[in-house]
């Protein structure tokens, strides 16, 4: 399985957390803060002189038209080849979405929030003011895109409400890992998978990494800047790498927070990351003992025991909820997972946790459902779901062999007994996939680029601090923040080291020092 950098669990598993880290700001942030511009009626971006073919020509010339669109931000619509290796098989369209800089502009600064499938253009418009600072608004044009198959650009589409509630949340008969169970699921991903390629069309076979990070490319070309400045939370810390590793050239300054392996496998990612959000689990709990009105009593293990204990029982029995859905222990770890990601967001934890021991599943479902951008009247506000899905597809290769399943998630239940058993057996979302990868995960380099610096949270339960620090010395001008603390990336939610240190590398190229810690 893998976890979104953002969101958990298909109904066979915790989805890999590739945390969208705009979900976690739903739970934590009050409002955002957004500066008002004179009004503009539009003005056009002048792409920056490239070589390229004579069949991508045109679309590295493009101008791009911005029009007021949001408490005084400007979007825009590129135009991208669906294939780019025939850029003549096809368009797809790229939202973007810009802050215009405060002060002396140095040029762009793309930010991407995780996922994969999470709305940059939604973190930058709703909240600009948690995905960057003052520093950084004041020296860039700050663009928030959506790539290829995601929300506002030409998106993947695969469920209407109704599936889609039974997708994410129905409990699949038989018992875990039994030949009913493994059977009723590859059912469950193969018509999930059949829906997607019959309502989105070729583009579901086109929505892999390297293809974004070309779009990545056209989007920096069109915005007039001879380099890419980017900022890359989660997932988004991959598609900067693999950007690097293609156009190492054309690399300014990249910020790349809660980094992913580019080396590991499926499995791998699913395994540090049951063992990364135990260990949350765990700093969650030790805090909670000290707390008068904490749910749990006795010794941080006595807390895991518990729950533990409830994860089964609501396996067993799951709690209905006064909508009619159904509690099993998939939904109760993703609402287990999703305030884990920020550790200001522990107490929703704690009234979850109370509620569910009462017998109730009421809040449980709150945390579950803003997880899965799921809104109050049972529609979804987004596509992060199905883009999650189409784009790990083809960015891992997958094994739904039974034995090798039950092996894994011996393993996992062996290295993270409490969380890790809900998070096996998810290659089978993968395995029976319309489309198969081409990809061939392992290290990226990025021979040649200029400095990207990385960093890493020491107790990060997403995106664990091991892969931080393996990205940082398998770049080959890979340098390492770490930021000893909690919670999902570090930047511009952490303390001022880890800011002023991010800000002075994206204004003035300034390096931290080697293994400067925060």
């Amino acid at each position: 399985m893998t976890i979104r950098e953002g969101r958990p669990a298909r109904r066979w598993a915790a989805r890999t957390v590739f945390v969208a880290i705009a979900a976690v700001a739903a739970l934590t942030l009050t409002g955002c803060v957004t500066w008002f511009l004179p009004a503009h009626t539009s003005s056009t971006s002048t792409p920056a002189p490239e070589s390229v073919s004579p069949a991508l020509a045109p679309f590295y010339q493009q101008h791009l038209v911005w029009t007021d669109c949001s408490n005084g931000k400007q979007c825009a619509t590129a135009k991208a080849p669906l294939t780019w290796s025939d850029p003549s098989a096809g368009q797809v369209s790229l939202a973007l979405i810009r802050q215009q800089a405060k002060g002396s502009k140095q040029g762009s600064l793309l930010v991407n929030p995780g996922g994969p499938g999470g709305s940059g253009y939604d973190f930058v418009k709703d909240s600009v003011g948690f995905a960057t600072d003052k520093t950084l608004q004041s020296h860039f044009d700050v663009v928030g895109f959506d790539p290829r198959g995601v929300g506002h650009s030409t998106a993947v589409k695969c469920y209407g409400p109704a599936q889609m509630d039974d997708y994410l949340y129905g409990i699949t008969p038989g018992q875990r890992g039994s030949d009913t169970w493994i059977a009723a699921n590859t059912t469950i991903a193969k018509d999930f998978g059949a829906a997607c390629a019959t309502n989105t069309g070729a583009l579901l076979g086109h929505v892999d990494t390297v293809s974004a990070a070309r779009d990545l490319d056209l989007l920096r070309a069109i915005l007039g800047d001879t380099k890419l400045n980017y900022l890359g939370y989660s997932y988004g810390t991959y598609l900067g790498a693999v950007y690097a590793d293609l156009y190492p050239g054309k690399t300014g300054r990249l910020v790349l927070d809660g980094a992913l392996d580019p080396a590991a496998s499926n499995f791998d990612v699913t395994k540090v990351q049951a063992q990364g959000f135990e260990s949350a689990l765990r700093a969650y709990l030790k805090k909670c003992l000290t707390q008068k009105d904490c749910p749990f009593t006795g010794t941080v293990e006595d807390g895991m025991q518990t729950v533990s204990q409830l994860l089964a029982s609501v396996e067993r029995s799951p709690i209905r909820n006064s909508d009619g859905r159904e509690l099993g222990a998939n939904t109760l770890v993703t609402a287990i997972i999703y305030p884990l990601y920020d550790a200001t967001a522990w107490s929703y934890l704690s009234s979850m946790f109370a509620d569910v021991m009462k017998g109730n599943a009421s809040v449980a479902f709150t945390l579950a459902d803003g997880y899965n951008s799921r809104n109050s009247d049972g529609t979804y506000s987004d596509n992060s779901t199905e883009a999650f899905m189409a784009i790990n597809c083809l960015d891992y290769s997958y094994d739904a062999d039974p034995a090798t399943l039950r092996a894994q998630a011996a393993e996992l239940a062996k290295d993270a007994p409490v969380i890790g058993p809900y998070m096996a057996y998810g290659d089978i979302g993968c395995a029976t996939w319309p489309y198969k990868t081409t990809v061939q995960r392992g290290p990226i380099a990025a021979k040649g680029s200029a400095p990207i610096l990385v960093v890493g949270t020491t107790n990060d339960p997403a995106t664990p601090y091991v892969w931080a620090r393996n990205m940082a010395s398998e770049l080959e001008n890979g340098h390492l923040l770490t930021y000893k603390g909690e919670g999902h990336t570090a930047y511009n939610k952490s303390n001022s080291c880890v800011n002023n240190a991010v800000d002075d590398f994206l204004v003035d190229g300034t390096i931290p020092p080697k293994g400067k810690t925060c």
